[in-house]
Order: C-alpha cells, then structure tokens, then sequence
C-alpha cells in the first residue's frame, strides 16, 4: 500500500484529474462520522466529555511520541467516525485511552511513520499491552468498513486553490498555509463536524483569504461558490462558524498572553492549560480519573490483555482480565 497522503487520499485511482475529483466529492460522505453523532453531541455530556479528553490524548503524542499534527488530525478522524458507529460503555475510564492508542496505531501506519506504544504510555496509569491494541484496532478497522484513506478538508486545497488562478507561489503558500492552520484549529468544534469535508476546506481557504487578501476576497468568493460541487447555503454557514472560531481563539490568545506575560511557559504547561479548558467547556465531565501510586500497579496488571479475543465485537464486550 502507498503511503498515505491526506491532500491526495486517492492516489491509487487511475483516470483523470476531473473524474479524481469527482470521486472525492462523491465519496466524502462515507468518511464522515453519523449525523446521529453530532445530535448526540449536543445533548450528551458524557459524549462531550469523552471527545474532549480523547482529543486532548491525542494532542499529547505531540510531545510524548514526536507525531505531526496531520497523523494527529487523522487519528481524530479516525476516532470521531468510530464512535458515531460504536455505543460507548459509562464508567470505564480506560476505554478513552485504549481507543486513542489504536487511533493513533492505525494512522501512524498509514502515514508510515514510527509509533511508540510505551512511549506514549509512559506517564499513563493504565497500560495496554500489543495484542489488547491490536484487537482493538480490528474493531475501529470493522466499524469502519476499512475506510482508512480518509477524505478530510485537506484533500479538497489543491483544488478549491486552482479556483483561485493565483500567480505567485509564495502567495500560494501563504494561503494554504494559513488555511491548513485553520483547519487544525476546527477539528476541536462540534458545531464543524456537521459538515462535510469540501465545505470545512473551502471555508478554511476562504477564511484565509479574507484574513491575507481582503482586497480579492470577493473574486475569490465567487469561485467558490460558483463550483458546481459547492452547496451556498452549507458554505456560508459553515464560513460563519469557522470565523467565530478563530475569533474567539484570537481574543483568548489575547488574554493569556496579557495573563502570562511574567511566567514561563513550557509545552507542558501549555498543554495542561489546552486541557483544563476543554474540562471546563463539558460538564460533568466521567472521564476523569485519578491515579494513585497504590492503585497504578493494578491497573497496569489488570489491562494487560482482555479476555475476549475476538474482533467482531461491540466496544461493550471488551472487559479487562482478572
């Protein structure tokens, strides 16, 4: 298999450039979690809950395993998609981190690149040991139909850039530079996974010219718009949202600067401040989970392997051995 290329998922298709991207428009869909997720989402805490700390997991292989926030956006994707399909068990903390760990395991493969189990672990107080990570990466490979060259905003840039007919590379660049960011920044938003992959990367693109290039924002609007592929309506609001966003994360970048302005800070503290906040946008949050030295022995005996050893199964079914 060729290794995998977020901005061109479908490399392996022969024809024409015209008949690719008529099949990446085509086929997004089945790269998106359910519509039910995003309902669930907004009336579930518990849901918020586990996302938020399943992404903020996944942020940390940043600094524990050196990942590159593509293989990172991937294993979101990955994990969004899997439980929009899978019912999540309550009260069984370990389950978050088993399923980032595969996550992150199978998009590490498909970008062909090292991960680290150990490494990742190292800190944690639950470990998981190869053949309880691979069974699960069967149950996130099975509920989702081994859909694994995922079609995500990325992979509609080129095109929606060509629209443009810009004429200076580093301009370019610039924009999908700063689209690219963009797009980091939204895999954190519910209110964003409703839409699909052409609307969240034509918005980000947009977004980026608004900010870089005021004075052509509207020619380049109208590109957009008049893409055949393109729904108006999905477009603009999905451009709202994502405008809010970066708003918003610009006025809190304001005050934590003015805020620690006389302290140092570190990846680590950055990281932790990045996590406080996302348990502070959930309530009630059931994923928290205290590690005490008397207790981090125990765990790490008892999740060292289940006892079911079967692939097809529900999430529900995997109990940790006695």
């Amino acid at each position: 298999m060729d290794k995998f290329d977020l901005e061109d998922p479908l490399t392996s298709l022969d024809g024409h450039q015209s008949d690719t991207i008529s099949a990446l428009f085509s086929s997004e869909s089945d790269h998106m979690p359910s519509y039910n997720y995003f309902q669930c989402l907004k009336t579930s805490d518990f849901y918020v809950s586990f996302r938020q700390e399943a992404i903020s997991l996944i942020l940390q292989a940043q600094y524990s395993s050196n990942l590159d926030p593509y293989t990172q956006y991937l294993a979101v994707n990955y994990m969004d998609r899997f439980i929009s399909w899978q019912e999540i068990p309550q009260g069984n903390p370990w389950i978050v981190r088993l399923l980032v760990i595969a996550c992150i395991s199978l998009a590490a493969k498909m970008k062909e690149i090292h991960f680290s189990f150990s490494d990742f672990q190292r800190d944690e107080g639950f470990m998981f040991d190869p053949p309880a990570i691979q069974r699960m990466e069967l149950l996130v490979l099975d509920a989702l139909n081994w859909r694994m060259r995922s079609i995500t905003p990325f992979s509609f840039i080129t095109f929606f850039v060509s629209l443009f007919q810009l004429k200076d590379p580093p301009l370019t660049q610039a924009l999908k530079d700063r689209a690219t960011n963009i797009i980091f920044q939204a895999r954190n938003e519910i209110n964003l996974l409703e839409f699909k992959p052409s609307i969240i990367g034509a918005s980000a693109l947009l977004l980026a010219c608004h900010e870089l290039f005021p004075l052509q924002f509207p020619s380049f609007e109208t590109s957009v718009l008049s893409c055949e592929y393109v729904n108006e309506e999905k477009m603009m609001e999905c451009f709202n949202e994502m405008q809010e966003m970066v708003n918003n994360e610009m006025s809190e970048s304001i005050v934590d600067m003015v805020s620690s302005s006389s302290s140092t800070r570190t990846p680590v503290s950055v990281l932790d401040c990045h996590c406080s906040k996302s348990e502070n946008e959930g309530t009630n949050s059931t994923m928290a989970t205290t590690v005490t030295p008397e207790n981090r022995e125990i765990k790490r005996r008892k999740l060292n392997g289940f006892c079911n050893h079967s692939s097809k199964m529900k999430i529900s079914q995997f109990q940790p051995c006695e």
